[in-house]
């Protein structure tokens, strides 16, 4: 697993280096995968260098069926900060959206929420990529059972563009 994500830290490198292969400036847009509740694509678009819109859509897997969220995330403060990345906590308000197939008391019904997200960020300096773990509450009404309460949570890796 290690050697995977070197060969393919380096590989981005390559990818995202200028004529004279020195690392390129790190674009403020990030797409990847996020394995977890959901588990799916996900997108990162940095407003500035301390607030972004982040979301994903995919399998949920508690009640089953399709996810997907967006979040306005801040980056209050920063964990470490070394010469090859950058480790910041970020958290922010979110909404999610859900269309559970089964499970959860019910037949195929939706759900929309608001949820309240906490992470941390491994954003790398010299290759285009961030790593991040989030945990998120969230607040939902669903239109069969009510009002009721969930829990997501999840890990992934995007490259920026």
């Amino acid at each position: 697993m290690r050697r995977t994500a070197l060969i393919l830290a380096a590989l981005a490198r390559l990818a995202h280096a200028d004529d004279d292969g020195h690392p390129a400036e790190k674009g403020t847009f990030g797409l990847g995968i996020i394995l977890g509740e959901p588990t799916g694509i996900c997108g990162k678009l940095y407003l500035s260098d301390d607030q972004a819109i982040q979301a994903a859509v995919g399998a949920a897997f508690y009640g089953g069926g399709l996810q997907a969220h967006a979040d306005y995330v801040f980056h209050p403060w920063v964990i470490q900060d070394r010469d090859t990345f950058v480790l910041p906590f970020y958290l922010g308000p979110g909404v999610r959206f859900i269309d559970y197939n089964e499970g959860r008391g019910a037949d195929q019904h939706f759900a929309l929420g608001l949820r309240a997200v906490a992470g941390i960020l491994f954003d790398f300096k010299e290759v285009p990529l961030d790593v991040f773990v989030e945990v998120a509450g969230v607040l939902e009404w669903d239109f069969t059972n009510g009002v009721g309460g969930a829990f997501n949570a999840g890990a992934g890796i995007r490259y920026y563009f």
